[in-house]
Order: C-alpha cells, then sequence, then structure tokens
C-alpha cells in the first residue's frame, strides 16, 4: 500500500486510518507545489491528495479511501454494522466531515495561508468563520455525554470529524466555549494512531 501524503491535507485522514488498521503501507511525500505533474496526474487527475495504490487499486477521495481500507481490511472493525442504531448516525457524521463541515474550513484556509497573498479575497473570510462556526456549535451540541459521534465506540466518522476538529483547532476556529468538542478532540489526539498521522 503506497499513500500520497501531504501534511495537514486530508490524507492525514487516510493515514490515521492505516495506522488504525494496523496496515503495512508506505508514504510518496507530496507538496502542494508538484502534485500537477504528468505522473501524478495520471493517478489523480484532480491534482490533490490523498491518492492510495494497492495493488492494482488506485483510489482518491479521503472518505472514499477509507470506506474502501475498511470494505477491504477492516474485517467488521472501526464501523457499525448495518441494522444497528449506530449505523445511521456513523453514516451522518461520515459524510457531514466532508460535504458540510470542510468547505467553510476550505475556503478560510485558502484565503488566509495556502493561496499567495495576491490570489485571496479577504471578503471571504468572515463568512467562512460564521459557517464554520456554525458547524462546531453543531459538533458541540451532539457530542454533549458522548464519548464518540456514533455511540460509545470510536470508528472511521470520528476519523473523519477529527480531521476537520484538529483543523479547527490549528486555524483558531474552535475556542473555549465549544467544551464538548474541545474534549473530544483531546481524546481523539491521544491515541496512537492520531498522534502519527498528524506528527509529520
Amino acid at each position: 500500500i503506497k499513500l500520497y501524503h501531504a501534511p495537514f491535507s486530508r490524507s492525514c485522514r487516510v493515514r490515521w486510518m492505516l495506522e488504525e488498521l494496523g496496515l503495512d503501507y508506505e508514504i510518496e511525500p507530496m507538496q502542494f507545489g508538484n502534485l500537477s505533474t504528468p505522473e501524478y496526474l495520471a493517478k489523480n487527475p484532480n491534482a490533490r491528495v490523498p491518492t492510495l495504490e494497492d495493488g492494482d487499486t488506485v483510489i482518491w477521495e479521503s472518505g472514499a479511501i477509507l470506506q474502501y481500507l475498511l470494505e477491504t481490511y477492516g474485517q467488521g472493525r472501526f464501523e457499525p454494522k448495518p441494522g444497528t442504531p449506530e449505523r445511521a448516525p456513523y453514516l451522518q457524521w461520515f459524510h457531514w466531515a466532508e460535504g458540510t463541515a470542510l468547505p467553510p474550513l476550505a475556503d478560510l484556509a485558502q484565503h488566509t495561508m495556502v493561496r499567495p497573498e495576491e490570489r485571496r479575497i479577504p471578503a471571504l473570510v468572515p463568512d467562512a468563520v460564521e459557517r464554520m462556526g456554525k458547524c462546531l456549535d453543531v459538533l458541540d451540541q451532539a457530542l454533549a455525554g458522548k464519548q464518540y459521534l456514533a455511540g460509545s465506540e470510536f470508528t472511521a466518522a470520528d476519523v473523519m470529524v477529527g480531521y476537520f476538529l484538529h483543523m479547527a483547532k490549528f486555524t483558531g476556529q474552535l475556542g473555549e466555549k465549544r467544551p464538548n468538542a474541545s474534549a473530544y478532540l483531546a481524546r481523539l489526539a491521544e491515541r496512537p494512531a492520531f498522534q502519527k498521522a498528524f506528527g509529520a
């Protein structure tokens, strides 16, 4: 298994899941400036990370890669079985992480850090902060009295959402007024696989 990985990118989700599953893999280090080479575009035409190679299988999109890894190597771990009460919230939060929470975070990052200064649009930042705050409030309320998002067990939904929350803290948006989310992130950060994924 080879993971094309750049620090702070969504590929951290995949590295985290690989570590949780205890799989052997190699990292192909990538930088945001070298994602448009013909060689890499042949693997991922979006010019983004992550991309995963597993034998003849080449797959991109972080959530899809997590689902592929669980189906191929999970043996029932890290996702509730279909038909169980935990399955619906698991699916909800798994997809909420990318579909709802990540867009405002991406806008914030693009227009404060990622893009060259001349290509940033400062007027977009307050809106991104507001939308991101609403997501964090929803998450904080949902975590009241809970260890993890889909019940008492850690799942891949926590990997998907945990990346968002880690980056929210990194960009200074988590704040002290969201104690449930902060405590949840602290629990996730104690996991060795989390530390490996975000440590390099």
